[in-house]
């Protein structure tokens, strides 16, 4: 999701169209909200769907599958909501892309390490739902700020 990321505002950038929906008075927040949805339906939603064919393939023990889909399923969504984040800091700038890993690859490892977590210990028969209620949480403040940090962010990347 980091490669498709850089492209979440940048033609609403470039053409002017995200200026125009500052000027026009509709919540920036939920204009944010709709394009992190939709780039995580383009972007998250294929891999969620791929991923049990892959973990097949890899061997990944039966049991721990359901596992993996749901971490999978509360941990994407998480990871587009973050990078819109840096992706409002940095649409200003040219070379913004390389920016953009730097600022968030350190808040996705504990997403990486609690979906991890959970799906390891999955296959080893131990209790799990403690990650995927860490997860929860995650998803939960995520979808509660993020919006309202990346309206703020484009804001000010737009003066």
């Amino acid at each position: 999701t980091v490669i498709s990321l850089d492209a979440l505002f940048r033609s609403d950038f470039e053409d002017g169209t995200l200026e125009q929906f500052v000027i026009s008075g509709h919540p920036l927040t939920l204009i944010a909200l709709a394009k992190i949805v939709a780039h995580w339906l383009v972007a998250g939603l294929p891999i969620v769907l791929l991923s049990p064919l892959l973990a097949l393939w890899m061997n990944l023990p039966i049991e721990s599958l359901s596992v993996m889909i749901a971490t999978l399923m509360l941990g994407t969504p998480i990871l587009s909501l973050i990078g819109s984040i840096g992706v409002g800091l940095t649409i200003s700038l040219k070379r913004g892309g390389q920016l953009l890993s730097l600022l968030v690859f350190p808040l996705y490892v504990p997403i990486l390490i609690i979906s991890t977590a959970a799906v390891m210990a999955a296959s080893d028969s131990l209790p799990y739902t403690q990650f995927l209620g860490l997860l929860v949480a995650g998803l939960i403040t995520s979808v509660t700020l993020a919006p309202f940090a990346a309206a703020a962010a484009l804001k000010i990347s737009l003066t």
